[in-house]
């Protein structure tokens, strides 16, 4: 092997790839555009996805590039040698150009030639088969021409060698691995195992097939490669290291924070665990804020994930003993001496990066003592109750007045033997957000209340011009606070923005309004949300988040583009949605209320019933096969009347002007409308419902999602199975079969178990029929046992009143500290006047307890033991006051 510094791997792999007439088509931003429904671009092939998936990409079909990822699923890993939270990905694809055999031949090239590996020491693995898909003999034979040892070709099953979504492009898949001078672990070792001897080294993924709905394969037409090799674990691994913080990303940050806070890295685990977080995390923090999207943190979205990393960082960086300055000093070390060639858009941004982590370092650390403090004395007074979690209540407290992530409190309370209450916060939360949604709305209703806009003149109006357009030029005619027309809006004031032109969709029709950005030359207006105002005005309701913004100023609106996408793809959807609903269950289906936007998109409609699963499933199949058939959307306008005459849809109920909208998709739905849409059904890439219910008499009401939203949602469920059946040591393919088995295995030991209870309570009890009183010619037995709990103890009270015959018996037994007590009584004793529910009243107290039941059965739980006995003694005086 050879070694490699960061900058001659990355240029390596570039150039490897151009030499052989690949295009580096450069990294895309770290923010994902909202697309692909997750924060940040988290693999290399996000961003082409679009390409891999058919698209013709301007570039060619040959492709490279070095692609930075973030990913912070896995976070509370970070502080090992390995995980980070950002990472490159080294990349090169063929769309539909080379294929197999070309591939194989350059990976073992670029590993021989380039990375100095020798023969003997690479292995590759390649798809076993299974019902859907054959063997990749293929593949197989492809890696030994390339110059794998036959020996070293491993055939492994698709957990491990198949890539495809929910259906589309799919195929197998080949990694590498490098092959340490290690022992086997055992008879099976091999790169499925993680016993360490093998390390992956890249992976390249064959889309050959396409996955129809009903599950079966066809050959794909457009065959497309994709590789990816991490950047950090080859660096690492070429260095002759697998720990990535010693490689020249992370040693000049690691040798600054060892002489700052006088320790040694790996001479203390907790401490190199914190140098590793800290150093990690400002590198991500860097990379986020000097991304060409400069996000900023804040307590949303990906702004969220920002703070977080940042407050992290600045807690680990407390208990080194570091303080502000050198948390930015460590920020200049990544974007001086680390990225300065790599990454020149963080030089250039230096100011703006080091003054936003100053910012945030200060805000936080302003917090942070009295917030350690605060959390002590939480933490200590559930110790002291004898209680190891920590309440919702007190971690939100902690997130709303210190600044502290739940995710830092549940870190802290982890290290301390303590969990938290995250249902608790959440709810919390969702409390807060309520009343902060409340307050909006309020301010949001002064801003644009009628009365506050009379005294505008009636020349004051705006135009929406956005169909077709997303940003445009305009001035600000209009501003208003929360409570008065004003002149100027300075930084941190809320207030409503009205401009002659505007791209901003107002809220109307059941779409939800634009969000976005105005700016003016001496400020930035974030706009929050749009709402059509009286006399034909448009109103932009937000804050100003920098500088100022004045009337009669030039300014520049720019809708947020992916929110917009997302909410153009639920509304043109709900009109496939209405159309394939009545297809489905009849004409009358009518529309009676809608929502959407960038999230989902709500519809009700008249149905006498509930949608049973069937139609369900045969409406959503129709809404996803107009999606694939592309259908063009057309929008015309013409008088109402024509349109109606047409067969357009109308609202019942809504008033419409002379002229109207129509918005047709094929030949499949055509409808009345005024919102905004996609260009192509297929724009809308796919559609799932969520769930159906009523919400009025003959009214139900369906939710659904599309596009990136529906693979977060395919790729939570996935998640939720893997983790499922890697709990019950199965896979997902199987887990049906073993969770079967383990249900009877369950089912058999639950029954064996209860066996064993009961003939140990038995035991335990012995034979006490000796014990047996007469109260006022009703026969008694009040005894205690041992170790019993309260399923025990109630058919141990069966088995004695069937040997009692007539009469009443009453159990007591201590377990784990706890009370359990159970009473009976026969006919014959309830005849007589005997109440179990009330003998159990009568006894309850003297065990700390309460408790009560029916006539002839009733049982009570207490928090004294030592009772126990003055309990039993009791009965008999009880049972004589209900017998005399």
């Amino acid at each position: 092997m050879k070694q490699f510094t960061s900058n001659e791997l990355r240029n390596g792999w570039l150039n490897f790839y151009k030499e052989r007439g690949h295009v580096d088509v450069g990294a895309v931003s770290l923010v994902s555009d909202g697309s692909t429904g997750v924060l940040f671009n988290v693999a290399g092939m996000q961003p082409l996805m679009p390409y891999l998936l058919g698209q013709k990409h301007p570039l060619g079909t040959r492709l490279c590039n070095v692609q930075g990822c973030v990913r912070t699923n896995d976070i509370d890993s970070v502080g090992d040698k390995s995980h980070v939270t950002f990472f490159e990905m080294m990349g090169s694809w063929s769309l539909g150009d080379y294929f197999k055999e070309e591939r194989t031949k350059w990976s073992y090239e670029l590993l021989t030639e380039v990375y100095g590996f020798d023969r003997d020491h690479l292995a590759a693995t390649v798809f076993a088969g299974d019902e859907n898909a054959p063997r990749d003999e293929e593949g197989a034979q492809c890696r030994i021409n390339s110059g794998f040892k036959p020996e070293n070709v491993y055939y492994l099953p698709a957990e491990d060698n198949w890539w495809g979504l929910e259906y589309g492009p799919c195929g197998p898949d080949s990694e590498m691995f490098y092959i340490a001078d290690v022992p086997d672990c055992g008879p099976n070792c091999g790169p499925g195992c993680n016993c360490g001897k093998y390390t992956e080294l890249g992976n390249d993924v064959f889309m050959q097939y396409e996955k129809h709905k009903d599950g079966h394969l066809t050959p794909l037409k457009q065959k497309n490669v994709d590789t990816g090799w991490g950047l950090e674990r080859n660096l690492a691994f070429l260095n002759g290291t697998k720990d990535v913080y010693q490689t020249d990303l992370f040693a000049p940050v690691i040798a600054y924070i060892e002489k700052e806070a006088g320790c040694k890295y790996e001479a203390d685990e907790k401490q190199t665990r914190s140098m590793r977080i800290l150093s990690d995390h400002m590198r991500t923090s860097v990379m986020l804020i000097g991304d060409e999207a400069r996000l900023t943190p804040s307590n949303a979205g990906a702004g969220y994930v920002l703070r977080r990393l940042i407050r992290r960082a600045v807690r680990h960086g407390r208990m080194l003993g570091l303080k502000k300055d050198n948390f930015i000093k460590i920020a200049t070390i990544f974007i001086d001496e680390i990225y300065n060639e790599s990454y020149p858009l963080l030089v250039k941004q230096r100011d703006f990066i080091l003054k936003e982590l100053d910012k945030e370092i200060v805000r936080f650390e302003s917090t942070l003592e009295n917030g350690m403090k605060e959390f002590k004395k939480i933490l200590d007074e559930k110790v002291k109750a004898g209680e190891h979690k920590i309440d919702g209540k007190s971690a939100f407290y902690l997130y709303d007045t210190f600044g502290f992530p739940l995710e830092l409190t549940v870190e802290m309370a982890l290290e301390e033997g303590v969990s938290v209450d995250e249902a608790g916060f959440d709810s919390a939360m969702e409390e807060q957000k309520k009343k902060a949604r409340e307050n909006q709305n309020f301010s949001a209703k002064l801003s644009a209340d009628a009365d506050l806009f009379n005294d505008l003149s009636a020349d004051i109006t705006s135009e929406f011009i956005g169909y077709d357009a997303l940003t445009c030029e305009s001035s600000i005619t209009a501003l208003a606070s929360e409570s008065a027309i004003v002149s100027v809006l300075s930084e941190g004031e809320n207030g409503t923005v009205i401009v002659p032109e505007t791209t901003f969709y107002a809220t109307m029709g059941g779409q939800k309004g634009d969000i976005g950005e105005i700016a003016t030359p001496s400020g930035v207006f974030a706009v929050v949300e749009t709402v059509k105002l009286p006399e034909n005005r448009i109103g932009h309701v937000g804050c100003v988040t920098s500088g100022s913004i004045k009337v009669g100023e030039k300014a520049t609106m720019s809708v947020d583009s992916a929110n917009r996408m997302n909410t153009c793809r639920n509304h043109s959807a709900t009109h496939l949605l209405q159309a394939a609903l009545q297809e489905v269950l009849g004409d009358q289906v009518h529309q009676q209320g809608s929502y959407q936007d960038a999230e989902r998109t709500r519809f009700d409609f008249s149905h006498g019933q509930a949608v049973t699963k069937e139609e369900l499933a045969k409406v959503e199949a129709i809404v996803n096969e107009k999606i694939a058939q592309g259908l063009g959307v057309l929008t015309q306008v013409m008088d109402v009347e024509e349109a109606k005459a047409s067969g357009a849809m109308a609202l019942f109920g809504e008033k419409y002007g002379d002229s109207v909208r129509v918005v047709s998709m094929g030949d499949f739905s055509k409808e009345l409308c005024g919102g905004t849409h996609v260009a192509n059904t297929s724009d809308i890439h796919n559609f799932k419902i969520l769930a159906e219910s009523g919400v009025a008499a003959g009214v139900r009401r369906i939710e659904a999602i599309t596009g990136a939203n529906v693979l977060a949602y395919y790729a939570g469920l996935e998640a939720q199975l893997s983790e499922a059946a890697a709990i019950v040591k199965s896979t997902p393919a199987n887990l049906n079969d073993k969770l079967k088995a383990m249900m009877a295995e369950i089912k058999a030991l639950q029954s064996e178990n209860e066996s064993l209870k009961s003939k140990a309570a038995k035991d335990a009890l012995g034979d006490v029929m000796n014990q047996v009183k007469e109260v006022s010619g009703v026969k008694l037995l009040a005894t205690s046992v041992a170790g019993v709990d309260m399923n025990g103890l109630r058919d141990l009270s069966d088995q004695l009143k069937a040997k009692l015959g007539e009469g009443v018996v009453v159990l007591a037994s201590e377990q784990d500290g706890k009370v359990n007590l159970v009473a009976m009584a026969t006919d014959g004793a309830m005849a007589k006047g005997a109440h179990a529910g009330n003998l159990i009243k009568g006894i309850a107290a003297l065990v700390g307890g309460g408790g009560g039941g029916r006539p002839n059965m009733a049982q009570a739980g207490g928090k004294n033991p030592a009772g126990i006995s003055d309990a039993i003694a009791e009965v008999e005086k009880v049972l004589a006051l209900q017998l005399s």
